[in-house]
């Protein structure tokens, strides 16, 4: 096992644990302590986790970011399904803002091969690469600042290239979905790049494991009425869920079958 893998493996026993020693780690990992005191040393430095006497615990809070690595890994299958029902949504010809993160990686994904001609602005280098070749469709990158480990841009630059223009669909990605305090965001920067696409699109599609809902971080970024469909994999009588139908949002659920296919789900909301 690679370092980085190591490593990511690491932070998410630990975050799941709470605290773990250096002992039940090096045993699970099968490397010396010295091994795992190195790589806490190296997740401490990125704030992911605190070093303390015989081992490590998880930083927590609404400001608290896990790694991208982490993130990517979670709900990978549902992430994948999102994206499809996500790209079914989208109108050939629209002018479509594909956010940074995982679960809208996973849109651009599912772009692929649909022959939509679509123009995409994204503050992704990960969408930006994964759609740059793909027949009839402009890429816009936004420009910015790269924010390191996340290949997402941000600042004034990714901030007034929103402004720039105005957008069909906003496909957005975000950390929480809560009833009450609505779309929110680990980071500032982030969320200020997301509030101007928001300002930009005619619609706002969300996409979002059942592991957001209910959740409420560091910055907010748009209320949930603003949500003009919100895609997941949460269960139909998710009390989310519930609170979105009410407030007009199109809601979308899918169940992952034991197989490859799956079943899709609109409750009440407004068509999309």
């Amino acid at each position: 096992m690679d370092v980085i893998k190591r490593r990511t493996l690491i932070e998410e026993e630990v975050i799941r644990a709470g605290e773990v020693s250096f002992v039940a780690l090096a045993e699970r990992f099968d490397v010396s302590e010295m091994t795992i005191r190195r790589d806490i040393e190296a997740l401490q430095a990125t704030g992911v986790v605190r070093r303390v006497s015989g081992g490590a615990i998880a930083l927590s809070g609404t400001a608290f970011e896990p790694s991208y690595g982490l993130r990517a890994g979670r709900a990978a299958d549902s992430k994948a399904q999102i994206g499809q029902r996500i790209a079914a949504l989208l109108h050939p010809g629209e002018t479509v803002v594909l956010d940074s993160g995982s679960t809208v990686l996973a849109v651009a994904q599912a772009i692929r091969g649909l022959n939509l001609g679509l123009t995409v602005i994204t503050p992704s280098i990960g969408v930006a690469t994964t759609l740059a070749d793909e027949p009839g469709t402009q890429v816009l990158l936004t420009g910015g600042v790269v924010r390191p480990g996340e290949l997402s841009l941000i600042g004034s630059d990714a901030e007034l290239m929103m402004a720039r223009y105005n957008c069909d669909t906003y496909v957005a990605g975000v950390a929480g979905v809560d009833a009450e305090r609505g779309l929110t965001e680990y980071h500032p920067q982030e969320a200020s790049v997301k509030e101007a696409a928001v300002r930009a699109s005619r619609r706002v599609i969300v996409g979002a494991d059942e592991e957001k809902l209910g959740r409420v971080h560091l910055v907010n970024v748009a209320p949930l009425h603003a949500v003009a469909a919100l895609v997941t994999d949460a269960p139909s009588t998710h009390p989310i869920l519930e609170a979105a139908a009410a407030r007009g949002v199109a809601v979308y659920t899918i169940a992952l079958a034991a197989g490859a296919d799956i079943s899709i789900q609109k409750l009440a909301g407004d068509s999309v």
